[in-house]
Order: structure tokens, then C-alpha cells, then sequence
């Protein structure tokens, strides 16, 4: 029978309480964190420096990034000049063509200049959420799905990489949220997609095998983002983790079955955690034997996947999954996972 995953997080839980040390709770009192939290660090890096590097880097606050939208304006550079002339001073991302870190702010709240009401950019917490549309690299013969997509900026992302041509279809089952994201496109200039306000585990049932893309960047926990929420450090518990990855799960096994044949999906999260993303990815390769894992392929120098947890072995593909961590790389901590669908 094919072990499960899930049920093993069990005695992942009880292994991590019971390895919580004097000096886990030492750092973990520094740093106001949960001491579970801290031993779940170290066992990822085995090295208690290297954690200490991760949570003081989880009390700077995130770069700033904005990506330029050449479906409303076709000159980067025009954009940029008028930031400029506001007091923006912008650093360009070496990996994505139409994106700019923020170094100094100008005189107006990017998030209300008259250039963003324009829609001339899309304004990002952090700099990773760029990551999973360059990772998923639709064409505009592609027919996308988006899955959780609100408020949109992955799935204006896909557009403008999409050039406003083939199919995008965007699903979010919040209603405020939706609203965002309807709100994004229009302003965005976005002409090739399909909002629909639905829950997306029942994609499959709607769509069938439709898509050759797909896109699901999961609700998580935000254990990556910490710096944008320092209440983050005590109010996820164990079990929380848990129950997100059972959700994560389902709504990852609807996104792949939502999947033609040949295609590829990217999961993501802005999470760190391994409950809610080796531990994900693992649970479906065991129930779908037509799925794979592939190397991530953009410019950012990943982290490999975790494959082994507390005494858990996981799948060796995994180390082709990508990891970012803010000590490492500068910004958010995240995760990007690209699966392939076997042909039938």
C-alpha cells in the first residue's frame, strides 16, 4: 500500500515537541518565536547559526518590487522616468525583464501615484511572488488556469507574459477577494482572462482536462513572510500546519486533474514550511502515478526541496523543487515546485 504523507505528519508533530532543546527555547525567547517553530529551523539547516541568520533577517522589513506593465504602457523606461521624477530611485531584477526593486521611495505612496491608477505597474510586497509566472512560462497558445488566483498579481503576470493573447482562467472562491481581482485586470489593462468565483477543487468537474498550464499559488500559513506579519511567530500551531496541507493537497490533486495530458502546473507558497510543501507535493506524487517533478527553471539560484524531515524520507525529486529564505537570498522565503503530466 502507498504510505501517506499526511498521516505521517503525525509523528513528525511529536518528534518536533520532543526536540525542542534549552537552546531552542533560548533562541526562540529571543526572537519571540514558538519553540517549535525554532526546531523545525534547525532541522532543516542542522546548523543553530544559521537559523539565528534566518530569524534576524525575519526582522528586516521586505524589499519592495514593482513590475512594469507593458499592456498599458509599452515603454519601460517611460514609466520609469516618471517614477523618477516623483523621487523613485529603482534597482532593475536581473531575472524578470519588466521588474525593479525599490530603493528609495519618492515623494508619492506607490499605491497612489497616477501612474499605478493607470495601471502602469503592479505594486509587490516582496519580491518572490514574481517567481511562479516566470516559472510556469505560458505562451499565448497556452490555456491557463490560475487557481486561488485573487487578488491577481500572478495572474496579470501570466497576461502580460501571455501578451494579452490566449486563455487565462482565473478562479478564487472569496468574494472580497475576487473583488481585488477584478478590480487588478480592469486596471491592468487585462483582456485574456476568465474570472470566475468558484472553488477551485471543483475545477476538474467544470473544465475536465482543459489546461496546459497551470498555476496554483496556495493559501498558506505565510511562514516566509513573517516580515510583513510579526504576529506570525505565535499564532500558527502545528496542527495549523496540518490542516493547511490537507487543503493544500486537494486543491493541488484538482489543479493537476484540471491538467491536460503533457501540460505542467507550478505550485507555490510563501511559506517555508515543509508541512505544507515537500509534505504537499510528496502526498500527491504517492496518489498520482503520472505526475513528476522537473527542475525549476528560471534565473533565481534556488535552494534545493527538503527530503528528509525529522526521520521522514521524501521523494529524492524533490531536491528539483526551489526554496528561497531571506538570509539567502534577500527577500521573502518561498517555495516553487514545477510538475509535469505524463502524456497518456
Amino acid at each position: 500500500m502507498p504510505q501517506s504523507y499526511t498521516k505521517l505528519l503525525e509523528e513528525v508533530g511529536r518528534k518536533v515537541m520532543k526536540a525542542v532543546s534549552e537552546r531552542a527555547r533560548a533562541i526562540a525567547s529571543k526572537f519571540g518565536f514558538l519553540e517549535y517553530m525554532v526546531v523545525r529551523y534547525h532541522e532543516i539547516f542542522g546548523d543553530w547559526s544559521e537559523v539565528t541568520e534566518l530569524l534576524e533577517a525575519f526582522e528586516k522589513p521586505l524589499v519592495k518590487a514593482i513590475r512594469i506593465n507593458t499592456l498599458r504602457f509599452k515603454s519601460v523606461g517611460e514609466v520609469l522616468e516618471r517614477l523618477e521624477k516623483l523621487g523613485y530611485e529603482l534597482s532593475k531584477i536581473p531575472w524578470d525583464r519588466s521588474s525593479y526593486i525599490v530603493v528609495r521611495a519618492g515623494r508619492v505612496s506607490l499605491g497612489a501615484t497616477h501612474e499605478f491608477l493607470l495601471g502602469g505597474y503592479y505594486l509587490y510586497r516582496g519580491v518572490a511572488s514574481l517567481i511562479p509566472p516566470l516559472a510556469l512560462s505560458p505562451s499565448k497558445l497556452d490555456r491557463v488556469l490560475d487557481s486561488a488566483a485573487a487578488p491577481g498579481g500572478k495572474t496579470t503576470h501570466l497576461a502580460q507574459l501571455m501578451d494579452n493573447e490566449g486563455l487565462i482562467v482565473a478562479t478564487d472562491i472569496s468574494r472580497e477577494r475576487f473583488r481585488a481581482l477584478r478590480t487588478n485586470l480592469e486596471r491592468m489593462g487585462v483582456e485574456n482572462v476568465v474570472a470566475i468565483r468558484v472553488d477551485s477543487r471543483r475545477i476538474p468537474e467544470i473544465f475536465g482536462e482543459y489546461f496546459t498550464k497551470s498555476l496554483l499559488d496556495a493559501p498558506c500559513t505565510g511562514e516566509g513572510i513573517i516580515q510583513l506579519d510579526p504576529s506570525r511567530k505565535t499564532k500558527t500551531s502545528f496542527e495549523d500546519l496540518v490542516r493547511a496541507h490537507k487543503k493544500q493537497v486537494e486543491l493541488l490533486m484538482a489543479t493537476i486533474r484540471a491538467t491536460a495530458p503533457g501540460g505542467r502546473v507550478v505550485y507555490s507558497t510563501c511559506s517555508i514550511a515543509p508541512e505544507e510543501n515537500e509534505f504537499t507535493i510528496a502526498e500527491v506524487l504517492e496518489s498520482l502515478s503520472n505526475v513528476r517533478v522537473v527542475r525549476t527553471s528560471t534565473a533565481v539560484d534556488f535552494e534545493p526541496g527538503v527530503t528528509e524531515y525529522f526521520g521522514v524520507e521524501l521523494p529524492e525529486q524533490l531536491k528539483l523543487c526551489g526554496r528561497t529564505y531571506p538570509h539567502k537570498h534577500g527577500f521573502e522565503g518561498f517555495f516553487v515546485c514545477v510538475l509535469e503530466k505524463e502524456m497518456k
